[in-house]
């Protein structure tokens, strides 16, 4: 299947040309980059030997159109610029946050500018596959978003759900690669801030809007994002207060239950703990449930790759539902710890 990804110099980019390289389906025939048409891929993804002497194109409208299937990696706000123009019959992933929200005021307050509309939200453990195999366009999910609403997803139904509380820390790559005075290596190496503070981060609407598609309750989420002195993974620490009188092990084998199907989500066993250097490379999810008695909250921490799946396996993972592929198809990898 003819593939394209646009905005491919950046690090979600790279991360899907070094995922897609290896696919067994889906053939890599066009790799635009606008302001880095003409250079060398290999300069600034150098992880990526195999695309040794091969340069990033311009974007171009006609090439997206010869391709069946293109994944669009562009900063947010820039993906639908290009919609219009594209051939109803390309199926589309859009790595950006363009179509995510159903709700235009929620857009106006988080991102500001006209909002574009929404298309399928693609985050496969909650949104129904069937769903996703049927559109030819398809939102993937922001990397928070991904981590903190599976953290929470199963317990819906036993959590007071205008009272749940998230806090994660995110690695640079999660900022994108423009150049930024916070970013640099002086600025965030042996230091940890929290930013985006008192409910501002745009990943926070997104997140109460897939909760709501999956439960009747109001959902009301408190987040708070950490900037981590290392390139790239999340780990989310997610609790909510019980309604119920529940155990660790009610709980544990709630999650089980959610997740018994899932072929990236790993519960993990009593007393092991998720690590971002566990599913560094992957599209996993590893989490650890437990209820803290004394205040009768449950607790979930998870730890993804933002890269993996919270961009670019996650996109696989959603195209390969939309073109009859296996789920894992390309994704069978393990973290590289």
């Amino acid at each position: 299947m003819k593939t394209a990804v646009v905005g491919a110099s950046g690090y979600a980019g790279g991360e899907l040309l070094r995922l897609l390289s290896k696919h067994p389906k889906f053939e890599l025939s066009y790799i635009a980059a606008g302001s880095n048409a003409g250079e060398q891929i290999t300069n600034l993804h150098p992880q990526l030997s195999n695309f040794e002497g091969q340069s990033f194109e311009a974007t171009e409208v006609v090439k997206i159109n010869s391709c069946e299937l293109v994944f669009i990696a562009l900063p947010h706000g820039e993906s639908a610029k290009l919609i219009s123009q594209i051939d109803s019959k390309v199926k589309i992933v859009d790595l950006g946050a363009d179509f995510r929200l159903t709700d235009s005021a929620k857009w106006q307050k988080y991102y500001g500018g006209e909002h574009s509309g929404s298309w399928v939200y693609g985050l496969p453990e909650l949104t129904d596959h069937k769903i996703i195999a049927s559109a030819t366009r398809v939102a993937n999910p922001g990397c928070y978003a991904t981590a903190i609403a599976l953290s929470i997803a199963p317990a819906l139904a036993h959590i007071d759900t205008e009272d749940i509380l998230a806090v994660a820390a995110s690695g640079t790559t999660g900022a994108g690669r423009s150049a930024k005075v916070n970013l640099l290596g002086s600025e965030v190496m042996n230091n940890l801030s929290s930013y985006k503070f008192g409910g501002a981060h745009q990943h926070t609407p997104e997140i109460e809007q897939v909760l709501n598609q999956i439960s009747s309750k109001e959902i009301k989420l408190s987040f708070t994002p950490i900037l981590a002195p290392m390139p790239r993974g999340i780990l989310a620490t997610v609790t909510a207060k019980l309604t119920s009188n529940s155990s660790t092990e009610d709980m544990q084998k709630i999650y089980h239950t959610f997740f018994s199907q899932s072929k990236f989500v790993s519960v993990l066993k009593p007393g092991a703990m998720p690590m971002t250097s566990a599913v560094l490379g992957s599209n996993n999810v590893q989490m650890q449930v437990m209820v803290d008695s004394h205040v009768n909250r449950i607790l979930i921490s998870t730890a993804i790759d933002n890269l993996g799946k919270g961009a670019a396996g996650q996109a696989i993972q959603n195209a390969n539902l939309m073109t009859g592929q296996a789920e894992n198809a390309g994704l069978e990898i393990l973290g590289v710890r």
